[in-house]
């Protein structure tokens, strides 16, 4: 026996270079002098991409032979096929590289009864893999994990695998059916066909695998349908891994079947998370008394959780969390006490949780509950509970555990994962919390209203995770371990400097972001060492002094937000150095001078915000050339010149263009209908742009989550001439366009109607002339107009969204324009020519309408009254009805009129008999 597995070396994902511990180099050819060698292991080795040699063959007592993951090069020498003594055999992960490997050595192994070829490429062998292996007489166990098979046979007439027990299949390119010939294998205990693209239902003929212990279909993406009744009667079944499938319906007719096992069932595992299941879950879920791993999660069940649930006394994880379940915990949720595991996170839980849910539950380390929809469950325990866990893993977001900052934590001395955000919690953090002597790998209270002072003797463990952002913390910056790499102290009232030896204190910092605060000073020079930093975000604070040179050496940097401040000066060239900036925000400081041109370095570039400072000189064109992924471009409110350079129109990912409140002159280049962006539909799918300050209606709007959503052009109060461009019209999906306060002339394009997702639109202030456009009645969302201080003139639309757009002020200004809102009525405006002879025509005209009038009234007249009177005249009942009802009419009229006088008399005695007392 020779083994030499490397103990150090825990999996085959470990590829640390380890010299001490692994064997390298060549086999010696020494090795043949052992030859009564029945057992070799070399597993876990790093043999660097050497050949394994041939002469392994030549050792034929071997039994036993395992290279797992040793790093071997070349080919699977054929002198394999000659260990016909060979029992085991394990070559999973042994190729430092992948090879095209042929099959033709395995004919020789009559003996074998365990393979493992696990990452071996068979893709060569794809039409006769599976006759090959099924040659092999005495095979027992048969694992061929990611072998880029991509053929699994629908049909095989010809299987032998009378002895098999164990076959893996996992991790290929199947993209057929369950094929029925597997049901043949009547011995099975284990298959795995896990992450594959198998589609269809599952076959009725896995209910023939009366032995099988472990089932897993996971991850195929196209296996659906309903779980049948047939599934839930394998009674034998340990493990049974559906999840990451299409599989749809109840669950109840599946789980009713595992229930009704004569002995109980054995499942002690059951996978069904990110499936398409919903209905109720079944009371039969308590029956199945030997479950330890229960996940449900990501699918769509409905209700509360079964009262049954308190029969799973071996339970020691539940997943429900994404589903619609509501209801109230039951009772006996509390008699779990075997369970280590709880995620209950985003459903529409109701009631309480309290002590009594928890009272038992002695072995809970991890607790996550985070509200995402619609639930009304709060926390309800008293002072002075002491809970009978210790947990490592608490995670509870946006439910209610306040006003007081819970004091059963006070004995949970090994959480590791501390997070109560949004929890509504209004206190101090008490002086006990920070003598837990916590070693932490996240904090994060924020979106409370915690206060007090933070101290600096937190200690975590590498990466660390702190946020407290969103609460009334006050005081300098805290500083904690060396370990941070993420710290988020945003919207506090801390206040001072920014600690000099932040750079030394925390230098693995990835994120840092410490904005809205009451931070004064300078940079640091310390924060020029934080080399790994990604985003850095500083703003909304009142902080001084220029653009730090030392920002070139962070040179990841992928968020730089400075943006209110006091910052001054010109921007160093030395920022064009940070090559992998997205997003560079620096508006609202005190910024002067040019834009840097090393600032076309950052190729990257998604977002640019230079907006409200002092900055000159022309708009570079090289912005149109250089930073071809630019979405936002936010230059307003600064003193830029010039044209608007035509190059921009390149930016076909630009969606948020603003340049407005400068002193930018000529026309509106034609190429704006190039901005592809601006003329498709927004995506479906969330995209991270940042926070940006935006006019949209006349107000002011700060976007975060929604910003991709925006469509914006705004170039109001330049100095910009010409006509409107008709090109601007093919922006389709423009959101606001406010050109306001130029020296535009012209007509509004006709065809502006097509801008059919247009919301705000500001003309104003401009010589803009003729009618307004019929086809602007076509914007249908159109919410916010402004045409005023402009030539327009005619009659003011009146169909569609132009019959809300009723403020006068939309269209003063104007003084030819007429129709309503404006008091001036169109018969007013007399604007046509004079014809001669035209008046003549008029009033003969208006003569023959005033006979023919005339005429039908009188026909009218003499119609109605001897249609009526000449009726009573001749027929005498209805004279007599007629009468009659008149005089019925007159004495219910006068009796009315009796009533109502003697009413009022007697009011008006009450009243002052009132008086007088």
């Amino acid at each position: 026996m020779l083994d030499l597995n490397n103990p150090f070396r825990d999996s085959f994902d470990s590829y640390e270079d380890d010299a001490v511990h692994e064997l390298r180099g060549e086999i010696s050819p020494s090795l043949l002098q052992l030859k009564d060698l029945e057992y070799l292991d070399l597993s876990l080795n790093n043999f660097k991409g050497v050949q394994l040699p041939e002469f392994i063959g030549s050792l034929k007592e071997l039994r036993y032979l395992n290279l797992s993951g040793s790093f071997f090069s070349g080919i699977i020498p054929q002198s394999l096929g000659n260990l016909s003594n060979l029992l085991y055999l394990d070559l999973n992960n042994f190729l430092d590289q992948s090879n095209q490997i042929g099959l033709g050595w395995l004919s020789g192994l009559s003996s074998l009864k365990y393979l493992n070829l696990g990452g071996v490429d068979l893709s060569n062998t794809a039409a006769y893999w599976l006759e090959i292996f099924s040659k092999l007489p005495s095979i027992v166990e048969l694992h061929l994990p990611n072998c880029n098979l991509p053929i699994l046979p629908i049909h095989f007439p010809s299987l032998n695998f009378t002895s098999l027990q164990v076959l893996d299949l996992s991790n290929n390119g199947f993209n057929s059916t369950i094929p029925h010939w597997l049901f043949n294998i009547t011995n099975l205990l284990s298959l795995d066909l896990n992450s594959n693209d198998l589609q269809g239902d599952i076959p009725d003929g896995f209910s023939s695998f009366n032995s099988l212990q472990l089932l897993d279909l996971s991850g195929n993406s196209f296996l659906e349908g309903q779980l049948s009744r047939n599934l839930g009667t394998l009674c034998n079944l340990q493990t049974l891994k559906l999840s990451l499938n299409q599989f749809r319906g109840e669950v109840s007719d599946f789980i009713d079947g595992l229930s009704e096992c004569i002995n109980s069932s054995s499942l002690a595992r059951l996978e069904l998370g990110y499936n398409q299941l919903t209905g109720n879950l079944p009371i039969s879920l308590g029956y199945l008394k030997n479950l330890r791993y229960l996940e449900l999660w990501y699918n769509s069940f409905l209700g509360s959780i079964p009262p049954s649930i308190g029969n799973l006394t071996f339970l020691e994880e539940l997943y429900l969390t994404s589903n619609q379940m509501n209801g109230k915990f039951p009772k006996s949720f509390g008699q779990l006490s075997a369970i280590r595991v709880l995620e209950l996170s985003d459903n529409q839980w109701e009631g309480f949780i309290t002590e009594a849910h928890l009272r038992n539950l002695t072995s809970l380390e991890e607790l996550s509950l985070i509200k995402t929809s619609n639930s009304s469950l709060s926390f309800n325990i008293s002072f002075d509970w002491i809970p009978p866990f210790k947990l490592r893993y608490l995670v509870i977001r946006y439910y209610q555990l306040g006003p007081k900052f819970p004091t059963w934590l006070r004995n949970q001395t090994e959480l590791t994962t501390l997070v109560l955000n949004g929890a509504s919690i209004s206190d101090t953090l008490p002086s006990w919390f920070w003598q837990l002597n916590l070693t932490l790998d996240e904090l994060d209270v924020s979106g409370n209203h915690l206060s007090g002072r933070i101290p600096n003797t937190l200690v975590f463990r590498f990466p660390g995770s702190v946020d407290l952002s969103s609460n009334r913390f006050e005081g300098p910056l805290p500083l904690w371990s060396s370990n941070l790499t993420k710290l988020y102290l945003r919207d506090n009232l801390f206040s001072g400097p920014i600690p000099n030896d932040l750079g030394q204190k925390t230098p693995f910092l990835t994120d840092l972001d410490i904005s809205f605060n009451s931070l004064n000073g300078s940079i640091p020079q310390s924060v020029g060492n934080l080399k790994q930093l990604l985003t850095l975000v500083i703003s909304n604070n009142i902080l001084s002094g220029g653009i730090p040179q030392f920002l070139k050496n962070i040179s990841s940097l992928y968020i730089l937000d400075m943006t209110k401040n006091n910052f001054s000066g010109e921007i160093p060239e030395s920022i064009g150095s940070l090559l992998t900036i997205r997003f560079l925000v620096l508006s609202n400081n005190h910024l002067s001078g040019e834009i840097p041109p090393s600032l076309k370095n950052c190729s990257l570039m998604d977002s640019l915000d230079l907006g409200e400072n002092q900055l000159s000189g022309n708009i570079p064109a090289w912005i149109g050339e250089s930073m071809p992924s630019l979405s936002i471009l936010r230059l307003r409110s600064n003193h830029f010149n010039g044209t608007i350079p035509s190059e921009l129109c390149k930016l076909s990912a630009l969606h948020i263009l603003d340049l407005s409140h400068n002193n930018l002159s000529g026309p509106i280049p034609h190429c704006v209908g190039d901005f592809s962006a601006m003329k498709v539909k927004p995506p479906d799918t969330e995209i991270y742009q940042g926070s940006l300050q935006v006019a949209i209606k006349g107000t002011q709007y700060v976007y975060q989550q929604t910003l991709y959503l925006v469509n914006l052009m705004d170039l109001s109060r330049n100095n910009l001439s010409g006509e409107m461009p008709v090109e601007l019209t093919s922006l389709l999906h423009l959101g606001t366009l406010n050109l306001s306060g130029n020296q535009l002339v012209g007509k509004i394009p006709t065809q502006i109607g097509k801008l059919e997702w247009l919301e705000s639109l500001d003309l104003s202030r401009n010589k803009l002339s003729g009618s307004i456009p019929p086809s602007m009645v076509s914007i249908r969302f159109l919410s916010f107009l402004n045409l005023s201080f402009n030539n327009l003139s005619g009659e003011i639309p009146t169909a569609n969204q132009f019959q809300t757009l009723i403020n006068p002020s939309i269209y003063e200004g104007n003084l030819a324009l007429c129709g309503v809102p404006l008091p001036k009525r169109c018969s007013e405006i007399d604007g046509t020519p004079q014809i001669p002879g035209a008046d003549e025509d008029k009033e003969d005209e208006n003569g023959h309408d005033k006979l023919w009038l005339f005429v039908s009234v009188g026909l009218g007249f003499i119609m109605g009254f001897w249609g009526v009177c000449g009726t009573l005249i001749i027929k005498k009942s209805w004279r007599y009805a007629y009468f009659q009802f008149f005089d019925k009419i007159k004495d219910q009229l006068l009796t009315f009129l009796a009533l109502s006088v003697v009413r009022l008399k007697r009011k008006m005695s009450a009243k002052n008999g009132a008086g007088e007392t």
